[in-house]
């Protein structure tokens, strides 16, 4: 068992690592970068108003031919990091720091043309160094720092002076006043707007994460079982021959073969006696560990129809009604674990409502949904609210509640999902949505 351990550990670490987006950063990454061009939009919009109303609302000369140039090329830069955020390549801190300090290039070009430092647009840098503080790593944070402050220092030394009309009884300073203030709003606005973004991709993130622990957590605990299992099949293995082969020697004893009532009873402890061999041997074939075993290539519409027969062969349940709506029929490829987990379904209807249940085939898009109702009493508030989760039952008895936490587990490995509800006549329903690319010929042998 220790062999199955190691293994087992190794499988659910590969796990893991393919399901856990957080791992990589390339993807928020990219959201992070979509947040920026997002942001570039409100900033150029915000410069076209700014130039428009300083130009023809208070008279001031501007060389707008060069600043629309260079808004032109910011909306360049914005079009090309659309495409680049939903692009397959990966993106790094690197590019985030460039497209940033091409930001700072852009803001120091316009400050350049229109006043230098005295602009009351200047403090815009603080803007770009928040960004840079969110979505870069350290040290692009501190070189961004760095570079923001030199370009400052730059548009104080070199700048084009404005051409200002003349204004009377200090004017020009309250202009300027009135400029700063808007700045200062524009700035606070598009930080707030942005934090508050990033703290709802953060929250969104988090929760993500969580269900990706409690997953693995889940997927762990399946694995575990699943050794378990392989190891009990494999040790009741030898005492069942054992039995098998007594049965066979008591069946050509006189003594028993003259008894019909006894005859009959050996001959139902071999059939339940076969039941259980059955039962191990599809555990086995499960852990793939069985020899000589495969799966089996059907469709649809012939696995549901074989799978009812042997269900209601072996179980003799009193009333059920199947119907198979399934159209049009597909190549599925089947094996003894997907039985198994309807098989479970299958027999929780049972054991809650003996009297009646009712088992459905549909097709909707490309997966197939097959519903199990029963008559019993439902599921509880809890219950619907703990579905999936190990050790949930309502059926009170010990290591009970592994039966739908296996089959939730399984249908989602297989891509799908597992919705459960109360019947409004009463009763319960649980219904399987299994995707067909799943169960394919290349879906299973991926």
């Amino acid at each position: 068992m220790a062999d199955h351990g190691e293994g087992g550990r190794v499988w659910y670490d590969r796990l893991r690592l393919a399901w856990s987006p957080t791992l990589s950063p390339d993807a928020t990454n990219k959201n992070n970068l979509l947040l920026l061009v997002q942001l570039r939009w409100l900033a150029v919009g915000g410069q076209v108003l700014t130039i428009l109303v300083v130009s023809a609302g208070l008279g001031v000369d501007l060389p707008l031919l060069a600043m629309a140039a260079v808004l032109m090329a910011l909306v360049a830069l914005n079009i090309f990091s659309l495409f680049r955020a939903r692009g397959h390549g990966a993106l790094t801190n690197t590019e985030l720091f460039v497209q940033l300090l091409l930001d700072v290039a852009t803001l120091t070009a316009q400050l350049y043309l229109s006043g230098g430092a005295t602009n009351p647009f200047v403090s815009l840098y603080l803007l770009q160094v928040t960004l840079g503080a969110v979505l870069l790593q350290p040290w692009s944070s501190w070189a961004l720092v760095a570079l923001t402050s030199i370009c400052f220092i730059g548009v104080s030394i070199f700048f084009q002076p404005l051409a200002l009309p003349h204004f009377h009884d200090g004017g020009l300073f309250e202009i300027h006043i009135q400029g700063m203030f808007l700045c200062f709003v524009l700035t606070a606005g598009l930080v707030v707007l942005f934090l508050i973004r990033a703290s709802s991709n953060l929250r969104a993130r988090d929760a993500r994460l969580a269900d990706l622990r409690q997953q693995s957590a889940e997927e762990h605990h399946i694995v575990r079982l699943g050794l378990l299992a392989s190891g009990a099949a494999h040790e009741l293995g030898t005492p069942l021959a054992t039995i098998s082969v007594i049965l066979n020697d008591w069946r050509r004893m006189p003594l028993f073969r003259k008894n019909a009532e006894l005859d009959e009873e050996i001959a139902e402890m071999q059939s339940q006696l076969d039941r259980c061999k059955a039962i191990v041997s599809g555990i086995l074939m499960s852990s793939g560990e069985a020899r000589g075993e495969g799966v089996v290539r059907t469709t649809v519409n012939g696995f549901l129809d074989d799978l009812m027969v042997e269900w209601q062969t072996s179980r003799s349940p009193q009333q059920v009604v199947y119907t198979n709506d399934f159209q049009p029929d597909a190549a599925i490829v089947s094996d003894q674990s997907l039985k198994q987990v309807i098989f479970n379904v299958l027999d929780n209807a049972l054991e809650e409502s003996p009297h009646w249940m009712k088992v459905s085939a549909a097709r909707q898009g490309d997966d197939l949904l097959l519903t199990v109702d029963d008559g019993g009493e439902g599921f509880s508030e809890q219950m619907l609210a703990e579905i999936g989760r190990p050790y949930r039952s309502s059926k009170g008895r010990p290591g009970g509640g592994l039966g739908l936490f296996l089959v939730v587990n399984v249908v989602r490995k297989l891509g799908g999902r597992v919705e459960a509800r109360n019947r409004p006549q009463g009763g319960a329903s649980v219904t399987l949505h299994l995707p067909l690319a799943s169960l394919s010929v290349g879906g299973a042998n991926g």
